[in-house]
């Protein structure tokens, strides 16, 4: 299996979806390539299944850091102009919220800051692991 493991912001709020597979929340990530005058940003499609996406979906929002690991695939399509684009998706396994502008007020001292982050909620992630799984 290919795995990508990476750290970025969420480019956009993301989608929750009901499919004949169940909830499905896509949303891309933004990820610093390089250093200095050859820094780029590229882009992960991903996608979080099941119980997983109905809980996250409202915490996956634009700006949001987050850590990602999951299966990965180049997928290649064709533009209307003949032009073949390929975009990098990921189907995450494993995602922690690292949070968002928001959470830091500018000018909020250090210990209210603290505070705020100890009263947040903590999403519950499910378990929507089959338990059919040999290993």
């Amino acid at each position: 299996m290919n795995m990508l493991h990476a750290t970025g912001n969420i480019g956009k709020d993301a989608v929750l979806r009901n499919t004949n597979s169940g909830s499905v929340a896509n949303f891309s990530v933004a990820m610093k390539a390089g250093y200095g005058n050859s820094e780029e940003t590229q882009w992960v499609n991903c996608s979080v299944w099941g119980k997983r996406a109905d809980t996250l979906a409202q915490y996956l929002t634009k700006g949001t850091k987050v850590a990602i690991a999951g299966e990965v695939r180049l997928r290649s399509w064709t533009t209307q102009d003949g032009v073949v684009k390929t975009d990098l998706d990921c189907r995450v396994s494993e995602l922690t919220l690292m949070g968002s502008p928001e959470d830091k007020p500018k000018s909020a001292p250090a210990a209210a800051q603290q505070d705020a982050y100890s009263q947040a909620p903590t999403p519950d992630l499910g378990n929507d692991i089959d338990d059919d799984v040999p290993f």
